[in-house]
């Protein structure tokens, strides 16, 4: 896969998701549109996460105070498996 290719499916991913937000919203989503939301804001959040990781790798490897969630001192997870992103993440 391209980069493009990468970066249109996830721009068509976050199109979908605000589309179903707004069904939602306008109470006409039905439950198939609920069920593909859940599923799109994972995709949303393991992205976010995964772009914070990478922050936080690149300005720790440059010697400078990160935020982490790291289970050893010398480990960095890349996604966290338990739900995605958290809410004291730096860049969400």
């Amino acid at each position: 896969m391209t980069q493009a290719l990468y970066n249109s499916i996830g721009k068509v991913t976050i199109e979908k998701l605000t589309s179903i937000r707004s069904k939602m919203q306008d109470d006409t989503a039905t439950a198939e549109d609920r069920m593909l939301a859940v599923l799109l804001q994972e995709i949303e959040a393991l992205a976010k996460n995964r772009l914070s990781v990478t922050k936080n790798e690149t300005e720790f490897k440059k010697g400078r105070k990160v935020w982490v969630e790291r289970t050893a001192q010398t480990h960095f997870p890349h996604i966290r498996l338990h739900g995605g992103t958290l809410d004291d993440d730096p860049i969400t």
